[in-house]
């Protein structure tokens, strides 16, 4: 994963290597968003919405014109990997945590692969494989959802809660961070710290950060959003596909 921090010091950057934040290696930012779109939190419209599938309800937040859920997904997609018996987890095996901070998705399982939903159009989309998915990518949310598609959809949320340099705090939720790293949630989105499940079958970074998946690759990586316990800005990163990450579904 790379974070390269556009606009922060050296010494900056080397705090944020050392805080053991990162889901992944190295620290890159890798865009800068302006907040020339800035929403009145006066204008966020909240609301609700069921899984038809399992039946879980989820809160939602209209921000702008984009419609998220307000809540990490939780849907058990439970399909095997050559490696794995399931390619979605629970941090630490528990249960408990999936209530709490949503499943962790293999890329893979995020962009529904195996084609198991139907209708999807990002079959074979995955580790060692590359592709390019067109429109808005279903993946494994809702029927009438969608992962953010490459950093656009991000941008617009940044630009809507006052830009990039206080996305983190705005959209962070107000409690679970760890060293007082709480955000002010302010248009209530309520980004909980999910952490992250490593390649080495390891999960990291409880409490200290999350980072939510999109449906497009860069290279052999792919764009993803991630918010810090010790920073008010979001990051813009790539991550392998390895990694089990958050994932927020976008309305269409």
């Amino acid at each position: 994963m790379r974070k390269l921090c556009l606009g922060l010091s050296f010494a900056s950057m080397m705090l944020l290597a050392a805080c053991g934040g990162d889901s992944g290696s190295s620290a890159n930012d890798l865009g800068e968003s302006s907040s020339s779109g800035e929403i009145d939190v006066n204008d966020v419209v909240t609301g609700t919405f069921t899984d038809p599938r399992d039946g879980q309800t989820y809160r939602t937040v209209k921000i702008g014109n984009q419609t998220w859920m307000a809540e990490n997904l939780n849907y058990r997609y439970l399909g095997p990997t050559d490696d794995l018996d399931s390619s979605s987890f629970c941090y630490d095996d528990d249960p408990a945590n999936c209530e709490t901070y949503g499943r962790l998705y293999l890329w893979s399982a995020a962009m529904d692969s195996a084609g198991i939903i139907e209708g999807n159009t990002a079959n074979g989309c995955g580790y060692n494989s590359e592709c390019s998915p067109s429109g808005n990518v279903r993946g494994v949310c809702p029927q009438g959802w969608h992962l953010p598609s490459n950093w656009d959809e991000f941008e617009t949320l940044f630009e809507a809660v006052g830009g990039q340099e206080v996305a983190g705090a705005m959209l962070k939720s107000t409690s679970g961070w760890n060293s007082n790293g709480d955000g002010t949630d302010a248009y209530g989105f309520s980004a909980f710290p999910a952490g992250a499940r490593n390649i080495d079958s390891g999960f990291r970074n409880l409490g200290n950060n999350v980072t939510f998946w999109s449906s497009t690759e860069i290279g052999s990586n792919v764009y993803s959003m991630y918010l810090n316990y010790s920073y008010e800005r979001a990051f813009l990163e790539d991550d392998g596909k390895d990694f089990a990450l958050s994932v927020r579904c976008l309305k269409d």
